[in-house]
């Protein structure tokens, strides 16, 4: 078997590439690719880039075909933030082997600063047992990794932010005397980008409550479902952001607002590895003097919650986790199936099978996977 060697490629060699591909099928074909794909030349610089690939990297195509695949080019980086050294890099493995790399996953620094993880394939084009080029194929995996931290991470932050009572509305102003809480049950998010928002307290009637909470402007279709114990809980429609969808947008959960004579504080959870000033900086929006009191980091065990949030589609858990707090699993039920249904915009029929088939992935989950699974 002849063993592939390199040859240093002309300019006329390179833009051949490029020129080769425009206007035909195949370049079509690339430029359509939900997958950014680049074309390396042995002398290591890039030929070719698809469209896709310009928004990956953040940069148009003309910039890109001005570097080479070299990480000091780039700002090529290893999970642990370690610079990927250029022997280490997948297309030096392939240009000197000749042998393919799968899966080779870093991030990189984009020109406004923000980082962008990567998965790439690298394979070579032989022609006569000369390497002609590397076809490097490469996804964003940045929403992937977030997810991955997200589930294997043993730590979230827990955050105290305040901010004065300017925003805060009328009726819960004027209702206290000392604190008012209310407890954010879950943030449902809907198909349509909306969300369904389930809160209760204990220290309003169930009149004040419903009527404060429609004075916010950011809430519509306000409903009480319950009323027992002195514990009043309703569901609110939110039309656009609130502070409790600024948490779960950065992968955590909303817990509680505590009205004071003098403030309004806002507690919340993050995952360990988010940086609580994005957290602050989106409570901005709704109150432009809010600032961090207090975090602490805490010891998180991976509990079935995470193992059933990861087995569900996305419409799946917001199905079951919209039915529990909505009261639909109740006798009486406080919400009915095309109550539901509704929310989400679907029939009664669509919604009952999202919420079987999630109801069938947590007894796997809870019947099927061993005890190292499930933890």
């Amino acid at each position: 078997m002849t063993e592939p060697t390199n040859s240093a490629a002309t300019d006329d060699d390179r833009s051949s590439v490029e020129n080769a591909l425009t206007g035909t099928v195949a370049g079509r074909i690339l430029d359509a690719s939900p997958v950014g794909i680049a074309v390396v030349e042995p002398s290591g610089e890039i030929s070719f880039v698809n469209a896709r690939g310009e928004a990956i990297l953040g940069l148009p195509a003309a910039e890109v075909t001005d570097r080479t695949y070299e990480p000091d080019d780039w700002g090529v980086y290893s999970e642990d933030g370690a610079p990927i050294a250029f022997e280490d890099h997948p297309v030096t493995h392939v240009l000197a082997t000749g042998e393919p790399v799968f899966g080779f996953e870093h991030w990189i620094e984009l020109p406004d600063g923000t980082e962008r993880w990567l998965s790439t394939n690298s394979a070579p084009v032989i022609d006569d047992g000369r390497i002609e080029c590397v076809v490097v194929g490469f996804e964003d995996a940045t929403e992937l990794k977030r997810r991955e931290r997200k589930l294997t991470s043993d730590r979230l932050r827990r955050l105290e932010i305040r901010a004065d009572r300017s925003a805060v509305p009328t009726t819960f102003r004027e209702a206290i005397d000392d604190e008012l809480r209310i407890d954010v049950d879950s943030v449902v998010s809907l198909p349509d980008g909306t969300t369904v928002q389930y809160m209760s307290t204990e220290d309003l009637s169930a009149t004040e409550f419903v009527r404060g909470v429609e004075e916010v402007p950011h809430y519509s279709d306000v409903r009480l479902l319950s009323s027992a114990g002195g514990r009043c809980r309703v569901e609110a429609h939110a039309d656009s952001g609130t502070v409790s969808g600024v948490f779960q947008t950065l992968g955590g959960r909303p817990r509680a607002v505590v009205v004071g004579t003098e403030e309004v504080r806002f507690y919340g959870e993050l995952p360990g590895d988010v940086d609580p000033r994005e957290a602050v900086e989106g409570i901005r929006a709704f109150h432009p003097n809010a600032e961090l009191r207090s975090q602490e980091l805490v010891y998180s065990p991976h509990l079935l919650y995470d193992v059933v949030e990861e087995a569900l589609t996305d419409r799946q858990f917001a199905a079951l986790e919209a039915a529990y707090y909505g009261g639909y699993f109740e006798t009486p039920r406080k919400s009915t199936g095309n109550e539901l249904a509704a929310r989400f915009g679907v029939t009664r029929q669509t919604f009952n099978q999202h919420l079987r088939k999630a109801e069938l992935a947590v007894f796997r989950a809870l019947f099927e996977r061993t005890g190292e699974d499930a933890r």
